[in-house]
């Protein structure tokens, strides 16, 4: 059973015991109300079994034939059919050679082959009032808010926060850098307060996106998207099983922005009448003060008492998910290099195929380094840097000596010009 198949036995149960409706459990699992009430009879007579699909694992008995798809792409590849799209090309293989399929499976067909290119769908931007989720911890809305905090008492501070949809309820924390780590932390304490919300929603900024690079002159529409890497706190949300919504305009997550719109306004005050100097004291007013107020004057009721959030599953590690996550390779001699530095495998922790194989090195929050080897971790110590052969030192080369050349003859051995007689002399 998978995690998602986990999370959708949790909201059936929920409504098997009432304590939400079928059709908010139709509405969490993206289901219609009839395939719910079968899921709820199914969980009756078989268990917990009813949320895994009877044909999982099995090939599909509706499937079309290999050599059918192989001679329809075939035929189009041919330049008789060259430009034809999904919807013709379809029509096509029907009137023309007897293989009746849909178009939307002629053009999974084409794209597979090379022959077409998926086009997104352009949607004109229309902004308008989204009504509150119904319960407590359907949504959560992420930011952080950049601003002059402290009116130049102090250092730069960021405001990181989280707010329900449903409830408004707020949680928020200042920090020096708007980082990774920073971000994790917060989200471990939202999770070990309230638990795994269902989705959290954000911007698009590369804390949470991998933005794919493209040049400048390079014309976006023309090329079909690539898939990224999620990023660190991508991975971290995808290993707890919380969803991720990325909004496309700063009013799509008013609620957030809103929030910092009253912080800026009120908090910035509050800050400014307590004196507060320090990230420290900032933090400790806004636990004890302005949350506070928070609390009592503007979060409001759910729709649904119902609370959507969902407990730690023994499955889950926080310190493992909420870390900075690489891929090593171990060395032949069971070292894994990182930051400059060598890690040494502990001798009674090296396995068969461990060497060469690649593990997973986790840079956790606390400052430690854990490595993980399949499903079981394995103790590493550090053993510093590694260490560079230096090379020999070059031999200096011997003075030379000079050539001693042996006189022919010694007929100029006393000859000196200024003793010699004068050329006039000589004349």
């Amino acid at each position: 059973m998978t995690q998602a198949d986990r999370d959708r036995l949790v909201t059936l149960r929920k409504a098997k015991k009432r304590l939400i409706t079928q059709r908010q459990a139709a509405e969490e699992l993206k289901l219609s109300v009839r395939q719910v009430k079968r899921l709820v009879y199914a969980l009756k007579k078989r268990g917990d079994k009813a949320v895994i699909h009877g044909l999982r694992g099995k090939p599909s008995n509706q499937r079309i034939a290999k050599t059918v798809e192989e001679e329809a792409m075939q035929i189009l590849s041919a330049d008789l059919y060259q430009g034809f799209g999904p919807t013709l090309a379809s029509e096509y293989l029907a009137d023309k050679h007897d293989i009746e399929v849909s178009k939307e499976t002629v053009r999974q067909w084409m794209i597979r082959a090379k022959l077409w290119r998926g086009q997104k769908q352009k949607v004109n931007a229309v902004h308008v009032w989204r009504p509150r989720r119904s319960r407590f911890g359907e949504l959560v809305q992420w930011d952080t808010s950049e601003h002059d905090w402290l009116e130049g008492r102090g250092e730069k501070l960021y405001l990181i926060a989280m707010i329900d949809d449903a409830t408004s309820r707020l949680l928020a924390r200042f920090v020096r850098h708007d980082s990774t780590e920073e971000n994790m932390k917060l989200l471990w304490h939202y999770v070990e307060k309230s638990g795994r919300p269902l989705a959290f929603y954000t911007d698009k900024a590369s804390l949470f996106r991998t933005a794919e690079k493209r040049r400048r002159d390079e014309p976006g529409v023309d090329k079909d998207p690539v898939e990224m890497p999620p990023t660190q706190i991508g991975r971290a949300l995808r290993e707890l099983g919380i969803g991720w919504i990325a909004a496309h305009s700063p009013q799509a997550k008013g609620r957030v922005e809103r929030n910092f719109g009253t912080a800026q306004d009120r908090l910035v005050k509050g800050l400014r009448v307590a004196g507060v100097k320090t990230l420290e004291q900032a933090n400790q007013y806004l636990e004890e003060t302005y949350l506070v107020w928070w609390e009592r004057e503007l979060t409001v009721e759910a729709a649904h008492s119902d609370d959507a959030h969902r407990a730690l599953d023994k499955s889950h590690n926080l310190a493992a998910s909420l870390s900075h996550v690489e891929t090593r390779q171990v060395r032949n001699d069971y070292t894994i290099p990182l930051d400059a530095e060598l890690y040494q495998v502990e001798r009674q922790a090296v396995v068969s195929g461990l060497r060469k194989a690649s593990v997973r090195v986790e840079k956790r929050l606390d400052g430690s380094i854990a490595v993980r080897f399949g499903e079981r971790y394995l103790p590493v110590s550090r053993c510093g840097a590694a260490a560079k052969t230096k090379a020999p030192p070059a031999k200096s080369a011997a003075p030379r000596r000079p050539r001693n050349r042996q006189r022919g003859s010694d007929w100029d051995k006393n000859f000196d010009l200024k003793r010699g007689p004068k050329i006039w002399q000589v004349a």
